[in-house]
């Protein structure tokens, strides 16, 4: 081995060193979360707030790392080709090949990042000062590459950097409250504003069995007292029948109407015109579109025209703050613990709601509801005793109105959902 190939063998086993280092610190910060970089930020004064700093401008500095690794790999792979066919001869290139896969990829990128999984803390506090230092370093000729990517990929370019999916957000907000660095609310919240932009009218709308209504004929002194006995601000107007809503009244307009001696008219002199909606409306579109038109109440209707239900601004806020309630709202609880370990759920209770407090994997399909769900297992009407098997859990039809659903019974449901329900 001459002098030159010595030369050669050092500067590969530096930049072997050298890309083992770059991939602790990709891996670290990459796995790294802002809840995490703060309380680093808290117990390591000197460099846990360059953590955080780090994660907080994770598109810069990731950037710059990634030219980096790119750059060591690639020198490092051309000179152990070269070394290789100069001891090797002919054989060298497969020389080269072998050892950059098997032994190579070992040290400088396996071994390293699963280093730095089992120890993300250590390895951001260690890696940190030389990321920043790289981010500073590698940072224009990062963005030059990444300009050069945007137009040759017009449209679908590198200008925003890493993204974030909504699963990592929900896992980060999950860590945090764990950490205590959020209150579990927050978290809450944060859950409730995601799911709510995959939230369709027809999920939160009362159906229209559920809709207290009057009939068009009927007085405004009548519609007052309709409206006294149910507790409610407005009312939808049916004419022919419930799927025919011709207007809504507000019951304020009606009072008012009362008092000034027009009690025996009827009450579409004091109604105004309905607000309809798609059953399939995006509900961050409708509270949009309430808001800007100072709208409390719309009429749901489904493909054919047909009135599915209604939707009050009340139930749009629902889904992100959670249930609010009044004097006029019933205090039984959509969801029992009975004291033979089963659960009690009213029948218009949503699946998905269901899956998540007590932690089951029930279907989802053309149904929306716990009742919709065993009509579709069963596949006609139900009546009491009715049994369907669903991830392992039994529903059993408890009472029936009419054709409706309204009370199934769980069994099967794990103890530890239960108990978390009974602590929440």
């Amino acid at each position: 081995m001459s002098g030159t190939d010595l030369v050669l063998l050092v500067v590969i086993v530096v930049l072997v060193i050298a890309a083992s280092v770059l991939a602790v610190a990709e891996t670290a910060i990459t796995r790294m979360t802002r809840s995490r970089a703060a309380a680093l930020a808290e117990q390591h004064p000197r460099r846990g707030p360059l953590v955080q700093r780090i994660v907080t401008n994770l598109e810069r500095d990731l950037n710059a790392v990634y030219l980096s690794v790119n750059i060591v790999q690639t020198v490092q792979a051309a000179l152990v080709g070269v070394l290789a066919a100069r001891l090797f001869g002919p054989l060298g290139v497969a020389v080269g090949i072998v050892l950059n896969v098997v032994v190579l990829f070992t040290l400088a990128e396996a071994a390293p990042k699963t280093w730095a999984l089992q120890h993300t803390d250590r390895a951001a506090l260690l890696t940190a000062p030389m990321v920043e230092g790289i981010g500073r370093l590698m940072r224009w000729p990062a963005r030059g590459l990444i300009g050069v990517a945007n137009i040759i990929l017009p449209g679908k370019g590198l200008k925003q950097g890493p993204f974030v999916t909504e699963e990592e957000i929900l896992a980060l907000a999950e860590e945090a409250a764990e950490a205590a660095v959020i209150e579990e609310s927050e978290r809450e919240l944060i859950e409730s504003i995601i799911d709510f932009g995959d939230t369709v009218v027809r999920e939160v709308m009362v159906p229209r069995p559920d809709v207290v209504s009057v009939d068009s004929t009927a007085t405004v002194r009548a519609t007052v007292d309709r409206a006294i006995q149910v507790g409610m601000s407005r009312l939808p107007v049916y004419g022919e029948s419930s799927d025919d809503v011709v207007g809504v009244v507000n019951v304020r307009d009606a009072f008012r109407a009362e008092r000034e001696g027009a009690g025996d008219e009827a009450v579409t002199t004091v109604m105004r015109s309905a607000y309809f909606v798609p059953e399939t409306k995006p509900v961050r579109d409708l509270l949009a579109e309430m808001q800007s038109t100072k709208t409390h109440l719309a009429v749901v209707v489904d493909e054919y025209g047909g009135t599915a239900g209604l939707v009050t601004l009340e139930d749009l806020l629902e889904e992100l703050v959670g249930e609010i309630t009044d004097e006029y709202d019933s205090e039984t609880d959509a969801i029992q613990q009975l004291a033979n370990g089963e659960v009690l759920v009213v029948g218009t209770f949503n699946v998905g709601d269901l899956n998540e407090e007590l932690d089951l994997q029930l279907p989802e399909g053309d149904w929306d509801t716990v009742g919709g769900l065993v009509f579709g297992k069963l596949g006609r009407v139900p009546v009491p005793g009715d049994a369907v098997d669903a991830d392992g859990v039994r529903l059993v039809v408890e009472r029936v109105d009419g054709r409706r659903v309204t009370r199934v019974r769980l069994r099967g449901v794990r103890p530890d959902a239960v108990a978390d329900l009974v602590d929440t």
